[in-house]
């Protein structure tokens, strides 16, 4: 599933290769978009490439093709409730994450559907969706459950499927494996790593590069305490 911006971009790119033979400019991309910078486009890009969308052509400017399309034909619209994991308010609207434990040993979590392990991602949101998981999992305070989605924390053991479980919170050690949201737009999971004035998200994967932004521009939205997966 892609975002919208992802689809717009992806399908504007075709649109163009198919009339001009030529793929658009950052600016011109941008500027069908709306954005109001291009690195914007440059995490769009990254993202479509990194899923499989699109390839980059060595060696030449501006060089890109479009390798397939998404399944659906119409992007999933963000819907008016979204879980502050993604948008960054911890308000009465979620509901609680910690349920009571049944006699099974067994609680149920609030499944908030994608989290992405490379480029940020919009996560897809259904408040009504649960996942059963051990009790001894799981401290005190409220928790969450994200399904990952790519191959960037690999190395530290977290693949794609798999079901990470969070515990909600806005601080984490340094070091921490974390929901950071960037922007307050587009959430991912990284590894936290403080640098004076800055914060890195580090990846677990020597394909993808350590991103550094201003500490305003990132908000811890919950610490990784488990993970499940199926086989």
């Amino acid at each position: 599933m892609l975002t919208r911006k992802q689809h717009e971009l992806l399908l504007f790119i075709r649109d163009r290769l198919e009339a001009e033979s030529v793929p658009p400019s950052f600016d011109e991309m941008k500027d069908a978009l709306g954005l109001k910078s291009k690195s914007g486009i440059h995490r769009l890009i990254t993202a479509l490439e990194e899923r499989g969308f699109i390839r980059r052509l060595p060696h030449r400017a501006r060089a890109l093709e479009v390798i397939r399309l998404p399944e659906e034909s119409i992007p999933q619209v963000k819907p008016a409730f979204a879980p502050s994991v993604i948008e960054g308010r911890f308000g009465q609207a979620r509901p609680v994450g910690k349920a009571p434990e049944s006699s099974s040993g067994i609680v149920e979590l609030p499944l908030y559907g994608k989290i992405a392990a490379g480029m940020p991602i919009e996560a897809l949101s259904d408040p009504g969706r649960t996942y059963e998981v051990p009790a001894s999992i799981i401290g005190s305070g409220d928790h969450y459950a994200l399904e990952v989605e790519g191959d960037s924390m690999i190395e530290a053991g977290i693949f794609d499927g798999d079901v990470a479980i969070i515990a909600q919170g806005d601080s984490a050690d340094n070091g921490s494996v974390v929901v950071a949201l960037v922007d307050d737009e587009e959430a991912t999971l990284k590894r936290l790593r403080r640098r004076g004035n800055s914060v890195a998200l580090e990846p677990a994967n020597k394909s993808y590069e350590t991103r550094i932004f201003p500490p305003d521009r990132v908000k811890i939205q919950g610490k990784l305490v488990g993970l499940v997966r199926s086989y």
